[in-house]
C-alpha cells in the first residue's frame, strides 16, 4: 500500500473549493445548521471550548509512528475526544496520535483540500456524513476496506445500519466514529399540566399536531429549528429516497425528488403547525429550539440524539425531559432514520506506515469500552453492539432511559436505500436549498409546492454541473 498522489482533477478541486468557500460564507452570515455539519458536531462558538485546537507540528516521541487527526469535536465533544487519544496513547509504544481541532466539518474540509498538493494535511481525517460522495469522488483516501482484508477484520459486531452508510458498491469507505439520529424531545411536566399523558409521546404527524395545540394553550407551542437534516429524516422515515438512482448508490444521483410526496407532505404538516401557531419558528439553529426547550418556553422540540447529554444535564431537575422517536405521517409504516455524525478517513499521500498506524487508531476507537466512553460522555450511541454490554453503559441507561429511545429507533429502522441516506456530491449546498424552501413556505412567500419545487430544480441543476467536474 504505497502511497499514492491525489487524482483530483483541476478542474473538480477548483469548483470544489469555491463552492464550499462559498457555502462557508453564507453559513457564517446566516448561523444555519449547514455549515456546522450534522448531528450535534461542533459548532464555530463552541470550538474555542476544544482542549486540542492547536496548530500541530510536534514530533512523535522517538520509535512512534505519528498519526495527525484533524477532527471538528469542539466544546464538551472536544474534552471526550482528546481523552480518547490520550488513553490511546497510554496504551501505545508504536503510534503516537496528535488530535487538531480544525472548526466545523465544512472549515475541516476547505483545510484538506488547501493541504492537497503539500504534506501538511492530516493521516485522518473526520469527515461529516453528508461529505462522503466528495472524499470518494477526490480520490485522497485509501478506502478502510484495504484494512479489514488485509487483516481479516470482523465487522459482524459492528452496527450493520451505521456501517451501511459508508459502504459503497459493496467496499467500506472509511469507519464511523460519532453516530447519530434526530429524536424528538418532550417536557414530560408540561404535558402533565396540559392533560396530557406524559408516558405516550406523539408517534405521528396528527398526534404531534395535537398535542402541540394543546400544550400551545398553555403557552409552551413546539419549535422545530429549519434544518434540512430533518427533512432529509422525514423523508427516510417514510421510505422515500431523497434522490434518483437509488438514492444516488446504485448510480450518481442526477435528481433531487424533495419536491415529491413525502417532502409535500412533510412541509404542509410544518407549516399547519407554524400557522396554527402550535409550534414557533426559531429559525435554522439548532442551538436556539434547545435553548429554548432547557428554558421551558417550548415544550417539543427535535434534535440530535448527540444533544441529549447537554439537553439532561441542562435540565437538571427543572423538569423531567421526556425523549420519543421521530414522528411520521399517519399510516406510513415503511422507513426508519438515518445516521447522522460523522466517519474517519485515511489520506492516501501518507508512507504506508503512517496510514497502517491510523488504521490501528481507527480500530481503537472501534472497541467497545471506547466506544461505551464516548457514548456516555456524549450521546452519540456506539457503532458497536457489544459497548451495550459494558457496564458503564447499563449504569447510565438506568439513570437515563432517555438514551435507549435513540439505539431504540436505529435498530428499528428498516435497512433499506431510503434509510441507507443519500449521497451527492453537492449535498451540503442542497441541504442548505432545503432550508431556504422550508423558510420560504414557513413564512408564506412561496406555496409548499413551490417552494419545494424551485428547491429540487435548483439542486437538480447543481447535481449535473457537479457530475461534469467528475465525469470519466
Amino acid at each position: 500500500m504505497k502511497p499514492k498522489p491525489f487524482k483530483l482533477k483541476r478542474s473538480f478541486l477548483l469548483i470544489t473549493i469555491l463552492l464550499l468557500s462559498m457555502l462557508a460564507s453564507a453559513c457564517g452570515g446566516a448561523g444555519g445548521n449547514s455549515g456546522t455539519g450534522t448531528g450535534g458536531e461542533a459548532s464555530a462558538s463552541n470550538a474555542a471550548g476544544s482542549g486540542s485546537a492547536k496548530s500541530g507540528g510536534n514530533a512523535a516521541p522517538a520509535g512512534k509512528t505519528k498519526v495527525v487527526w484533524w477532527h471538528s469535536m469542539g466544546g464538551e465533544l472536544g474534552t471526550a475526544a482528546d481523552q480518547l487519544v490520550a488513553d490511546f496513547n497510554a496504551s501505545q509504544d508504536k503510534v503516537e496520535v496528535e488530535a487538531i481541532f480544525q472548526g466545523t466539518y465544512d472549515e475541516s474540509l476547505n483545510k484538506m483540500k488547501a493541504s492537497m498538493d503539500s504534506k501538511s494535511g492530516p493521516s485522518l481525517i473526520q469527515v461529516y456524513e453528508i461529505g462522503s460522495r466528495f472524499m470518494i469522488d477526490s480520490g485522497a483516501i485509501t478506502p478502510v476496506q484495504q484494512f479489514i482484508d488485509a487483516e481479516n477484520y470482523d465487522l459482524s459486531h459492528l452496527e450493520e445500519n451505521i456501517m451501511n452508510y459508508y459502504t459503497f458498491d459493496g467496499k467500506q469507505y472509511s469507519m464511523p466514529f460519532n453516530t447519530s439520529n434526530p429524536i424528538l424531545y418532550y417536557n414530560k411536566d408540561l404535558f402533565k399540566a396540559a392533560g396530557l399523558d406524559p408516558d405516550k409521546a406523539p408517534a405521528t404527524y396528527e398526534e404531534l399536531k395535537k398535542a402541540a395545540e394543546a400544550l400551545s394553550k398553555n403557552g409552551a407551542p413546539a419549535s422545530f429549528a429549519i434544518y434540512g437534516w430533518f427533512m432529509e429524516q422525514f423523508f427516510a422515515n417514510q421510505g422515500a429516497e431523497y434522490v434518483d438512482n437509488g438514492n444516488g448508490r446504485s448510480a450518481a444521483a442526477t435528481q433531487s425528488l424533495v419536491n415529491e410526496e413525502a417532502g409535500v407532505k412533510t412541509l404542509e404538516w410544518w407549516k399547519s403547525l407554524i400557522d396554527s401557531q402550535a409550534a414557533i419558528n426559531l429559525g435554522r439553529k439548532t442551538d436556539d429550539t434547545k435553548k429554548a426547550f432547557v428554558a421551558g418556553q417550548v415544550s417539543m422540540t427535535l434534535d440530535s440524539t448527540a444533544g441529549l447529554r447537554g439537553i439532561v444535564d441542562s435540565v437538571g431537575d427543572k423538569f423531567e425531559v421526556g425523549t420519543a422517536f421521530l414522528p411520521k405521517p399517519d399510516g406510513s409504516s415503511d422507513g426508519g432514520v438515518i445516521i447522522g455524525g460523522a466517519s474517519l478517513w485515511v489520506l492516501n499521500n501518507k508512507p504506508e506506515e503512517e496510514q497502517q498506524a491510523a488504521w490501528e487508531f481507527i480500530k481503537f476507537l472501534a472497541e467497545p469500552q471506547t466506544q461505551a466512553k464516548w457514548h456516555i460522555a456524549t450521546g452519540y450511541f456506539p457503532i458497536t453492539k457489544k459497548a451495550y454490554d459494558e457496564q458503564i453503559v447499563k449504569d447510565n441507561l438506568a439513570k437515563y432511559p432517555q438514551f435507549q429511545t435513540a439505539v431504540d429507533q436505529l435498530h428499528a429502522s428498516k435497512p433499506s436505500l431510503a434509510t441507507q441516506g443519500a449521497v451527492m456530491g453537492v449535498f451540503p449546498e442542497a441541504r442548505q436549498i432545503v432550508e431556504s424552501a422550508i423558510e420560504e413556505a414557513l413564512d408564506g412567500s412561496k406555496s409548499t409546492k413551490q417552494a419545494l419545487d424551485d428547491a429540487a430544480k435548483a439542486i437538480t441543476d447543481k447535481i449535473g454541473n457537479y457530475n461534469k467536474t467528475v465525469k470519466k
